[in-house]
């Protein structure tokens, strides 16, 4: 009989993220695109300070860690340096959108030839749950137990909409809250790895993800809340079209 799924091989170990994480879906559709572009064995990979750090001993290519918000200038030099590898960067919110903002706007700006999936799920994950950047107003974390106050703290940011303004490759937005939208989020990771293959400049897909344990929410709420309070201000789909529509 026939097998009609099977893990990447570029999986070599049980993902290490908290139940109901997005992290470990996202990790296996990067995996996925990788081996399916026949990938795997040239890929460098950047790692952000955070939950990123749980990867390097489950997902088999070769990684550099980089400091705080700085992968994006990492792997601009590594991609530089090493044009034939594929080089991405794997960041969450609270190093991207925060510490990072210079390096990501920078990086797009200058059209680096590397790619970036970017995991919003709204709170710094591995340092308690604290407000991010692109925490939604009203809502709670360690920081902001009151819920955000856009008086005080502003909006959340939108980082794609910020860099689909800038002449890069591939900006797209996707989710993992549904089989549905899992599916268009492997595509929007291909499109990225391959607008890199063909030189076309920079490629990020942005990924909104559950946090259930910083949510303080169950899986499955997780998930509903991630649908019903997080697109609406988050709209998902392809910002900047692979030959530069918008």
């Amino acid at each position: 009989m026939p097998r009609t799924f099977e893990a990447p091989k570029t999986l070599v170990a049980p993902s290490r993220f908290c139940p109901g994480c997005g992290h470990g879906i996202i990790n296996r559709l990067v995996a996925e695109v990788l081996e399916e572009l026949g990938l795997e064995e040239k890929t460098i990979g950047v790692q952000a300070v955070g939950c990123a750090c749980l990867m390097r001993t489950t997902f088999l290519v070769d990684w550099i860690q980089a400091p705080h918000g700085r992968a994006p200038a990492t792997a601009t030099a590594i991609k530089r340096v090493r044009p034939e590898n594929t080089v991405f960067t794997y960041q969450g919110d609270g190093d991207l959108a925060a510490i990072g903002t210079a390096e990501i706007i920078h990086a797009a700006a200058r059209n680096e030839r590397f790619t970036t999936i970017f995991v919003n799920n709204g709170v710094f994950g591995m340092t308690g749950g604290q407000m991010a950047p692109t925490t939604l107003p009203g809502q709670k974390t360690a920081s902001s137990p009151k819920g955000r106050d856009p008086d005080l703290t502003g909006m959340p940011l939108k980082i794609s909409e910020m860099l689909a303004v800038l002449p890069v490759a591939y900006i797209a937005r996707g989710g993992v809250f549904s089989p549905t939208e899992i599916r268009k989020t492997k595509g929007y990771i291909r499109n990225a790895f391959e607008a890199q293959l063909n030189r076309e400049g920079f490629s990020m897909v942005e990924v909104l993800s559950p946090c259930p344990t910083n949510w303080h929410l169950s899986p499955r709420d997780s998930l509903k809340r991630l649908e019903t309070e997080v697109v609406p201000y988050y709209p998902m789909g392809e910002l900047v079209k692979r030959g530069g529509s918008k």
